[in-house]
């Protein structure tokens, strides 16, 4: 089984197995409906859909965040509604190198379901392949998911002060507060340093081989055990990226900081630091 990312090919020789479950997660921050038209125009074939306003986000239970996490029980709803349960084998997919994925796959973990994997190269590399894609929507019989949250994986608001390393996934413009098109407040979390999510990726949009994601992401961890390191973002989204960058890797696995910048700002009351991050590769 898959459990961190799949190479294309390897998806496309197995994915009509009678346990695997795929899922398009396709999102564009800026037009939250474009990557739902996207998916019903092209999509590979036998994907559902997951929208992360409705999907991967639910009303606050453990932040208060531009995407909050959903409750337990509203996560066994949506996985079972997409056919989930014990032993299936779920491939997640975007056309952003992940950043959208990675969201489902981390979720997918804190509720144990250690079968997942987010497609290496995504959309674009499943159209690499050349093979006709299917359209319109997708929905597979219901199934029965079993699982419960991991409350270790998760780092609440009232705990961030007491953090022995925080990292910041996003791009470094948005750390330093140079530039905020999302969040009402630019800037960063006084104390956090700077490792954006697409630094694990080449140019083609593929994870970096494991060894280099290691090297890099030890270095952005300096003295600091792995297993203690806690990632945020946005939204608790994109960081999701570097907590399975860091699987890939080999390292013990990070905790998020799921409400992220956006719960952090939303207190003006709240410091908030500028600049670029000096020691940042």
């Amino acid at each position: 089984m898959f459990n961190t990312i799949i190479d294309a090919r390897e998806f496309e020789s197995a994915r009509d197995a009678f346990n695997w479950v795929v899922m398009d997660c396709r999102h564009d921050l800026r037009d939250p409906g474009a990557g739902f038209l996207a998916y019903l125009e092209a999509h590979i074939p036998g994907a559902q859909y997951a929208r992360l306003d409705d999907d991967l986000s639910s009303r606050p239970v453990t932040d208060h965040g531009r995407h909050p996490l959903p409750a337990a029980d509203r996560l066994v709803e949506v996985f079972s509604r997409f056919g989930m349960a014990p032993g299936s084998q779920v491939i997640v997919y975007d056309d952003s190198g992940g950043s959208i994925a990675g969201r489902m796959w981390w979720m997918l973990r804190y509720m144990g379901h250690r079968d997942a994997a987010v497609l290496d190269g995504g959309w674009q590399a499943w159209l690499e392949l050349r093979l006709p894609p299917e359209s319109g929507e997708v929905q597979c019989p219901g199934a029965k998911f079993s699982g419960s949250p991991d409350a270790r994986m998760l780092v609440r608001l009232e705990e961030v002060d007491k953090l022995p390393a925080l990292l910041d996934s996003r791009d470094p413009a948005r750390y330093a507060g140079e530039s905020e098109t999302i969040d009402p407040v630019a800037g960063h979390i006084p104390g956090a340093r700077n490792y954006c999510w697409r630094r694990n990726l080449d140019p083609a949009g593929r994870f970096l081989p494991p060894g280099r994601l290691r090297q890099q992401l030890l270095a952005a961890y300096g003295a600091t055990d792995p297993a203690e390191v806690t990632f945020y973002c946005g939204s608790g989204v994109s960081a999701c990226h570097n907590v399975l960058a860091a699987t890939v890797a080999g390292l013990p696995m990070p905790k998020l900081y799921v409400g992220s910048w956006s719960e952090w700002c939303a207190d003006p009351h709240r410091p908030v630091a500028t600049g670029r991050d000096p020691g940042a590769l």
